[in-house]
């Protein structure tokens, strides 16, 4: 899963991002205002975790234009403060949760999953696709009631590509998705087939064949 951390304290957001990158979420930074709006016109994100005073702007404006676009991404607004309007007005424009500071990243980590759960998950920790089970607060991956193990990125994988389950999925989008925002910068995404074709492998050693290649432009997720 990718985050946003849109947050202007420089010591703040490096602490958000080296904890939640143990949790093993892909993060991504913006500074300011003008850096967190370009990024969320961009990019998408599972999760924006959006500070409402930023540097130059309104955090409250970034959350509208990524509502205006269209983007599906969960909000978690933070707030300097303990001003109740500034809650309500982040909720009313659809923010998803919101934290004061000062805060536990544990409690910022349990809210971000408990966004997931009811924007990605359809509100359950575990992820069903036929035989499959994925437990995403413990990142396992089951077939059949038996583990199967995978490394970060396959599970990673297997994660977006159930999530997304029938959504054709091109090479550069998962790369994005799944590395960070910058690697669209690649002379080119063999490294993606790698880490497919490894997954499938193990797939289909206990399960179906649900990953179908969609030649030419990338990878679908069916029921088989």
């Amino acid at each position: 899963m990718k985050l946003l951390i849109a947050e202007d304290e420089v010591a703040l957001q490096e602490s958000i991002i080296k904890f939640l990158k143990r949790e093993g979420f892909v993060c991504e930074a913006a500074s300011n205002y003008d850096e967190a709006l370009y990024k969320v016109s961009l990019y998408d994100y599972d999760v924006v975790v959006l500070d409402i005073n930023l540097i130059s702007g309104s955090g409250l404006d970034v959350l509208k234009a990524l509502k205006k676009e269209g983007k599906k991404s969960g909000v978690i607004i933070i707030s300097a403060n303990n001003s109740l309007d500034d809650k309500l007005e982040g909720l009313d424009l659809g923010a998803d949760d919101y934290i004061t500071k000062p805060f536990h990243l544990t409690e910022l980590n349990a809210r971000i999953k408990a966004v997931l759960r009811r924007g990605k998950y359809g509100g359950d920790v575990c992820l069903v696709h036929n035989e499959i089970t994925v437990n995403t607060e413990y990142r396992q991956a089951y077939v059949n009631d038996r583990t199967m193990p995978l490394t970060r990125k396959e599970y990673d994988l297997l994660v977006y590509f159930m999530v997304n389950k029938n959504r054709v999925l091109s090479k550069e989008v998962i790369a994005e998705h799944l590395w960070g925002d910058h690697i669209d910068l690649a002379d080119n995404f063999d490294f993606i087939y790698v880490h497919i074709n490894n997954l499938r492998k193990k797939l289909t050693k206990v399960a179906a064949d649900y990953i179908k290649t969609v030649y030419g432009i990338g990878y679908r997720f069916t029921d088989g």
